[in-house]
């Protein structure tokens, strides 16, 4: 088997990922900044800032279908939908307390994630778009508190 110190580092980027991150704490921790395979560690580090923005997304989207659903089709509350919604705001809430400066862009993406939620709702429900206001029903405080549309209030 060959030895990680024979295979430059940007070679074993390409052959297995997880010794070259292996690899790479190990010389974080000891200082081995020459050896340091630059590229491929800033290339991941920028990597996993646009896969936290992602998945912020794609979670809100799912709130807010869910959010939509059961304030437009009350009688059609489930609890999977409340679940789902509980689901989805604790994850939320994680990724914020995880990384707080992705709170403001909570706040940027918000009416992005509604238009496409707004659809995506539409088109589960079987509803008229028109159905769902094209203005933002809820605040960006109801949208991830508890309380608001959890219980299978009206």
């Amino acid at each position: 088997m060959m030895q990680v110190s024979e295979i430059s580092t940007s070679t074993l980027y390409d052959r297995d990922f997880q010794l070259w991150l292996q690899e790479t704490i190990r010389q974080l921790k000891t200082n081995e900044w020459n050896a340091l395979d630059r590229h491929n560690l800033i290339e991941e580090l920028a990597s996993m800032g646009r896969s936290e923005k992602r998945e912020l997304k794609s979670r809100l989207i799912v709130l807010l279908v869910h959010l939509l659903k059961c304030k437009y089709q009350e009688d059609k509350r489930s609890k999977s939908w409340l679940s789902t919604i509980r689901e989805q705001r604790r994850q939320i809430t994680f990724l914020l307390t995880d990384s707080p400066s992705l709170k403001p862009l909570y706040l940027e993406i918000l009416r992005e994630c509604y238009d496409y939620a707004r659809e995506d709702a539409a088109e589960e429900t079987g509803l008229a778009i028109e159905i769902f206001p094209h203005k933002f029903p809820f605040t960006s405080e109801e949208v991830l508190n508890s309380d608001f549309l959890s219980q299978g209030e009206k």
